[in-house]
């Protein structure tokens, strides 16, 4: 009778719902999951049911949270090859370049598409863990740099995120996390000069647009900051060809910053562009003091004496 009893408490047990048996942890969802993703990508068969579970039972951890906008993300892109009349598209080279029968280049750029319907699902995730985490700073960067691939050459919800987190750092200055990195001082105008640079390669005019206000944007916290200011000077150089206010934004961050590499050597390339040999002499022995290139030392060195 005994084993009897046993038997149908073990039947009774084996139909039990998942929560009422011992549930998994945390910990071994994300080891689960980690495996799969090793052996089958973020996109992974399986991985989806086992996200919807861990979502089920721990529906505020961030990890899982994490683990949706990676697989919707990767799930939302597809890539094709396009033939584009450009040099490079979004400041990538071709992928394959061939002549036509007229001897003219002909271009082939992989590019990467989205479906809305699943990039509409990964923004969701992240912007939950986001407002699970309000400091941490990699899960908001993980938002914008999505919003860069999905917009392509015309990045306005990318920069707006951009200009509101400027804001929100600005005004309500965070304890920013950022798991693995040491978060000093320096780190937010730091990541913010990376998505400066993101716009300027890109290079279209709207990614040029992004990139100077981007940099407005954080010299106005940061007054004192060349770095931005020196963007400036290359957006008036390289995307409007307006070498006066371009020379004029260097010399204001050399007054700061006698030793500025990066605005002494546009400098010089400002003045070769322009033919005007008298810029040039001016700002090559700056060149020379402040490089730690020897090749390029003694180059300009070369150039200088060539000049006299």
């Amino acid at each position: 009778m005994m084993k009897r009893i046993l038997l149908v408490i073990l039947a009774a047990i084996t139909l039990l719902p998942l929560s009422a048996q011992t549930k998994t942890t945390q910990k071994e969802y994300l080891d689960r999951y980690q495996l799969l993703v090793s052996k089958l990508g973020a996109d992974g068969v399986g991985i989806e049911t086992l996200l919807q579970r861990w979502g089920k039972d721990y529906p505020g951890d961030t990890d899982m949270l994490l683990g949706k906008f990676s697989y919707y993300l990767t799930k939302s892109q597809s890539s094709s090859i396009e033939i584009k009349d450009e040099a490079k598209y979004l400041g990538n080279a071709p992928t394959l370049s061939l002549k036509d029968s007229l001897g003219r280049d002909v271009n082939y750029f992989q590019v990467v598409n989205y479906d809305d319907e699943l990039f509409g699902k990964a923004t969701q995730a992240i912007e939950k863990a986001i407002e699970l985490n309000p400091d941490r700073l990699d899960l908001r960067l993980y938002k914008i740099s999505s919003l860069i691939g999905y917009e392509k050459d015309s990045p306005d919800m990318a920069l707006a995120g951009l200009k509101g987190l400027i804001d929100y750092n600005g005004h309500s200055h965070p304890a920013w996390k950022y798991p693995g990195i040491e978060a000093g001082d320096d780190l937010f105008p730091s990541v913010m000069q990376e998505y400066c640079y993101a716009f300027f390669k890109i290079g279209t005019p709207h990614c040029f647009e992004a990139f100077k206000e981007l940099s407005e944007k954080m010299l106005a916290y940061y007054p004192g900051n060349t770095v931005y200011m020196t963007n400036i000077g290359s957006y008036y150089l390289v995307y409007k060809h307006d070498s006066k206010a371009a020379l004029k934004m260097y010399n204001k961050v050399l007054r700061k910053s006698p030793d500025d590499y990066t605005a002494i050597k546009n400098c010089v390339l400002l003045a070769r562009s322009d033919k005007n040999i008298k810029l040039e002499k001016k700002y090559l022995p700056m060149l020379i003091r402040v490089t730690t290139d020897e090749s390029e030392r003694i180059s300009a060195q070369a150039r200088l004496n060539a000049l006299k």
